[in-house]
């Protein structure tokens, strides 16, 4: 079974940066393309940026324009969500998924991590 972990999240200041990382147990058919969603407080999962193994093929949503960039490492089975110029509305939990196709939906994906929290303060 398809296993995806994150890390790297924390507590940050507004304007601080953060890496987050996802490792895939294993790459097959289902996990092509890989996500990252976030989901704060009170309101639903969203998306930020999907990517597949080769990073030929990209999509990000606006929110992240110009401080978030997705990045991938297939020899070691991680993606990256690197994030920059953090706003206090950028605190949420991240999720790392994984899919057959590229999307920008929550149905559009196989399988999800469990999720790390990001926390931005003043």
């Amino acid at each position: 079974q398809v296993q995806l972990v994150e890390s790297g999240g924390g507590l940050v200041t507004v304007g601080g940066s953060l890496r987050l990382s996802c490792v895939v147990s294993e790459r097959t058919s289902d996990t092509n393309n890989m996500g990252w969603f976030r989901e704060a407080p009170g309101k639903g999962r969203e998306f930020v940026a999907a990517s597949g193994w080769s990073g030929s093929s990209t999509a990000r949503a606006p929110l992240g324009k110009g401080r978030f960039t997705m990045s991938v490492d297939p020899a070691k089975n991680t993606v990256y969500l690197q994030m920059t110029n953090l706003k206090v509305e950028e605190t949420a939990v991240y999720y790392c998924d994984a899919g057959y196709q590229m999307a920008t939906k929550v149905d559009g994906y196989s399988y999800w991590g469990r999720g790390t929290q990001v926390t931005v303060s003043l």
